[in-house]
């Protein structure tokens, strides 16, 4: 092995290794907590776990021997299943950024109309057409056996050995990358932009408030109207933030390999076979992203997964509340003072 599989194949394992704890930990807030299993999210938050979970248990290990023994991994049989699974949780995993992207939309911008608009039986269907979507696609490339080890990649995925079916391979990759990458960034854009136009009219109406009030308050501490204006600017730029996280991760990490495996089809541009598993690294760092963007760096997550940490280190409620009321005490005091 050179040093740049090394590197790789070291990469895989940490990638496989982060994203099973982070993974595991929102299945486990998730059966831990009523108040979530009760959000309609939810549901798409624990099929995007379940998607990324079984990614990492099947896809991963077998392109880190693909990276270490150069060769296909197991028999055949193996290798079909494997990329007939790569495919449908791709596709899956894809389009449950955008139902969550689609939920966010009717809850800022439909505020008072979401109960009646996005109810557990409405997020139901949305996952029905999600794995049927997703599992067509699969269906259609084993049937005619365009699935199999991938040199390129390191992994079993979608591979055409056959020339004379060359130029319905080509059709059959753009449809599906056409669907599924660029239909979900579709919606992820036009969804998580409604919402920053309206987050950003409500930090407006909020921005002129405080300032009315900062006026009329004349006594009021330089250092509180200080913190004030600064807390302006944090609200301005939260809602920002998180959208360009959102929308970032997902180019970030499907994009290279996406328009890889395109430029792979023109058999125009020579592809480097170092940068083909890089490109693969990117797409399965976003199984390692997702836990911490859509869930356990939330505050209900946060606050289950610190539940869930201090009753496995059996740490007594009776501690647990001395500390909140001491904590709570003291920043009375410095209130007070």
């Amino acid at each position: 092995m050179s040093i740049w599989e090394v590197i790789l194949a070291f990469v895989v394992v940490v990638l496989m290794l982060v994203s099973l704890l982070a993974n595991v930990l929102v299945l486990m807030c998730f059966l831990y907590s009523a108040d979530i299993r009760k959000q309609v999210p939810g549901l798409f938050i624990l099929n995007l776990t379940f998607c990324n979970l079984l990614m990492t248990v099947s896809n991963m290990p077998l392109t880190l021997a693909g990276i270490i023994y150069k060769s296909q991994p197991g028999g055949d049989q193996i290798c079909h299943v494997v990329g007939f699974l790569e495919t449908f949780l791709t596709t899956n995993s894809m389009l449950s950024m955008a139902a969550l992207s689609i939920d966010r939309w009717i809850a800022v911008v439909f505020p008072l109309s979401y109960h009646s608009k996005m109810r557990y039986r409405d997020a139901a269907l949305i996952l029905s057409y999600t794995w049927l979507h997703s599992v067509s696609f699969p269906i259609v490339a084993a049937s005619l056996s365009w699935v199999g080890f991938h040199h390129l990649y390191a992994s079993c995925t979608l591979y055409n050995k056959r020339p004379e079916d060359r130029t319905q391979f080509v059709i059959f990759t753009g449809v599906f990358h056409t669907l599924s990458f660029l239909l979900s960034l579709i919606v992820l854009c036009f969804t998580y932009l409604k919402v920053l136009k309206v987050a950003r009219f409500h930090c407006k109406r909020i921005d002129v408030i405080t300032m009315q009030t900062l006026v009329l308050l004349v006594d009021i501490h330089p250092s509180v109207r200080e913190r004030c204006l600064e807390e302006q600017k944090r609200r301005r730029q939260r809602a920002t933030k998180k959208i360009s996280t959102f929308i970032g991760t997902f180019i970030l990490c499907f994009a290279p390999y996406v328009i890889t495996r395109l430029v792979e089809l023109s058999s125009v541009v020579p592809i480097n076979s170092h940068w083909g598993i890089i490109s693969k690294c990117l797409a399965y760092s976003k199984v390692v992203s997702d836990p911490f963007v859509y869930s356990l760096l939330r505050n209900q997550y946060k606050k289950t997964w610190k539940d869930i940490i201090n009753k496995i280190l059996k740490r007594s409620s009776i501690n647990s509340s001395a500390l909140t009321s001491e904590s709570h005490n003291q920043n009375i005091l410095q209130l007070n003072e």
